[in-house]
């Protein structure tokens, strides 16, 4: 067990890390939301192009962002042993990997309309989306850089930030897309190229805001982080590519599973699949504060792992685990005293099947109260371990649980079983308590053994 002196003070610096982060990634969160919501106001096929677009941008975003993950581990076990050099060695390879990815990976936005239609997407939507995307996919190397930026910010415990640079963000975004998208002052009308402009503006705004923050503030200028940045480190930059690609692949395989879920329940009609768009929404937003708490988790424990303090690293796990399980707890009891409300706040009252997405999406709720447990335990452990440095192994456990046993769990207790919608969040409860157990038992055999 963890004493209380010991556990007051875990849990102070674990929140004092993650508390901005759980903003930054719920403010990251609204960047979306304001996109959808003013296309929402200027058309229907507008909305569902860049729904499409943004989703296509997202899922390859998730990919790369990989790399900048890695340097989070990496900058805070160097700064463990007092390396300085390592620290801008490891975070300027992290930004040479996400300029190279993004580069690669701009051919697929440029030929997406092709790649849409040949999924079934209609022509005119395939279009719009193709439009937004040759914009907006100019966006990937500034928004994987901010990634990168925010886990060199992080790791130095400079977490505020990067809190306060994605809120400017998304005033910029919101800004820029009321006068974009519907020519306001003077401006011309572009509709969903207008909201991919504001887009890649709000990131080059963020990207130079954090740049020079890192570069210029007195403190943190020992690192030199730009120093000679056109220079290779070969060393560095295989160590950051052999740390990221398998977190970038299990953050795609953790979230396609939500997708094949949505894909599933459009099968079974229009209000299941109308109710399971907003319930993950909401349980999305409750899954930040976890994963807030995990990037804090991963940066206490590379700190202890690098200064080769066994029982610090031992004990704020356990209080990482502790705090996350307490708010997935409240979350539990919110979900199963008052799903229909919730459910309510994203509807209007005068759709004629209001009730009965209402009955529906309670019904996910309380399925969803069940794996919060589950989802709050598996990211912890995933944080956990990228702390320890070890990434393979757990994209390997993870992809299992929620591919092998998850995905197969809901198609079987949803349609040869006959439980429906409720049973295709019946397989994801299963496979991620799978995951949750995998992982957390993989953390425990390697964190390093008190003597």
């Amino acid at each position: 067990m963890v004493r209380s002196s010991t556990f007051t003070s875990h849990a102070r610096a674990i929140l004092a890390l993650g508390l901005p982060l759980v903003g930054s990634h719920l403010a990251q969160m609204s960047l979306h939301v304001t996109d959808t919501v003013m296309l929402g106001w200027y058309g229907v096929t507008e909305l569902a192009a860049v729904v499409l677009g943004a989703s296509l941008f997202f899922v390859t975003f998730i990919l790369g962002s990989g790399f900048a993950q890695a340097v989070m581990p990496m900058v805070a076990e160097a700064l463990g042993r007092g390396d300085e050099t390592q620290v801008r060695r490891d975070t300027r390879m992290g930004l040479w990997l996400s300029i190279a990815f993004g580069l690669l990976v701009y051919p697929l936005f440029w030929f997406s309309g092709s790649i849409l239609l040949a999924l079934g997407q209609q022509p005119e939507v395939a279009a719009l989306a193709q439009d937004y995307l040759r914009i907006a996919g100019l966006g990937m190397v500034p928004a994987l850089l901010i990634m990168v930026l925010k886990s060199y910010l992080s790791a130095l415990e400079r977490t505020q930030i990067v809190l306060w640079a994605t809120l400017a963000a998304v005033v910029v975004n919101a800004g820029l897309n009321w006068v974009l998208i519907f020519g306001r002052f003077g401006a011309p009308e572009l509709g969903v190229e207008g909201a991919a402009i504001a887009s890649v503006g709000a990131q080059i705004m963020s990207l130079a805001a954090l740049g020079l923050y890192a570069a210029l503030l007195p403190p943190l200028r020992r690192f030199n982080l730009f120093q000679r940045f056109w220079r290779p480190d070969w060393h560095a930059l295989a160590r950051v590519f052999a740390l990221g690609w398998p977190i970038g692949f299990t953050g795609l395989a953790e979230g396609a599973i939500f997708q094949a879920a949505a894909l599933m329940m459009g099968w079974i009609g229009t209000v299941p699949l109308a109710a399971h768009g907003i319930a993950p929404e909401v349980t999305a937003l409750a899954f930040m504060v976890h994963v807030g708490i995990s990037n804090a988790a991963t940066i206490r424990t590379g700190r202890a792992d690098g200064a080769g303090n066994t029982e610090g690293l031992r004990d704020g796990a356990k209080v990482a685990i502790l705090l996350s399980l307490g708010f997935g707890l409240v979350m539990v009891a919110i979900f199963l005293l008052f799903p229909g409300p919730i459910i309510a706040l994203f509807l209007d009252r005068a759709n004629p099947e209001f009730d009965e997405i209402v009955a529906f999406g309670s019904v996910l709720l309380a399925f969803a109260a069940l794996f919060q447990i589950a989802d709050a335990m598996q990211v912890i452990a995933l944080g956990l371990l990228r702390g320890l440095r070890d990434t393979q192994v757990p994209m390997w456990l993870a992809s299992f649980s929620y591919w092998m046993v998850g995905i197969p769990a809901s198609y079987v207790l949803g349609f040869p079983m006959g439980l429906g919608g409720p049973g295709l969040w019946l397989g994801l409860v299963v496979g991620l308590t799978l995951a949750a157990i995998l992982l957390m038992t993989r953390f425990w055999l390697r964190a390093p053994r008190l003597a």
